[in-house]
């Protein structure tokens, strides 16, 4: 499984701007509650490889989170929002798990939604989990399994791309 790192330069500081607005117009403050609920969208556009507000989208796939909450806690759904790009480089049991995460993160009622310190302790359970198993394909209880095509296809230069990200022995 790819580290984290290697993801964070999907995001723009443009995305993360309007995402900022929409709280603090919607809340009024921002808290640590509001930065979960950040993080979560940084999860999202993670596995998803979309940007959290993509007016280029067909009609219903505009907001990112909208779109994708009804998929991310059904493990037979959750294939419909990875990036392709990713090309099945990850077990689907951690994709699952960083998506419920996600959900947990984005929860509308900001009581709800872990602290931060739960999530750091969950990724890098994950992580660690990842290393202890040496392989990132395949899910734990099903052996190798091939993953879906998401909604997303992918260009041949953004697949090479991923590939170098891939060959980076800091991931």
């Amino acid at each position: 499984m790819h580290s984290l790192d290697s993801l964070w330069p999907h995001i723009s500081s443009m995305q993360c701007s309007e995402l900022l607005l929409t709280l603090f117009s919607n809340v009024g403050h921002l808290t640590a509650k509001s930065d979960v609920y950040s993080f979560g969208v940084v999860l999202l556009e993670m596995l998803s490889g979309r940007r959290a507000v993509d007016k280029n989208r067909p009609s219903g796939e505009h907001n990112l989170v909208e779109w994708a909450r009804p998929y991310l806690t059904n493990k037979r759904k959750i294939f419909r929002i990875l990036d392709s790009r990713l090309e099945g480089q990850y077990s689907l049991d951690s994709a699952f798990k960083v998506s419920t995460l996600a959900f947990q993160c984005l929860s509308a009622e900001p009581k709800f939604r872990p602290t931060m310190a739960v999530i750091v302790t969950e990724l890098e359970q994950l992580q660690e989990s990842s290393r202890e198993t040496g392989n990132s394909r395949g899910s734990s209880s099903a052996g190798r399994r091939s993953r879906r095509r998401s909604a997303d296809d992918s260009s041949s230069r953004s697949k090479s791309k991923l590939k170098s990200v891939a060959s980076d022995p800091r991931v």
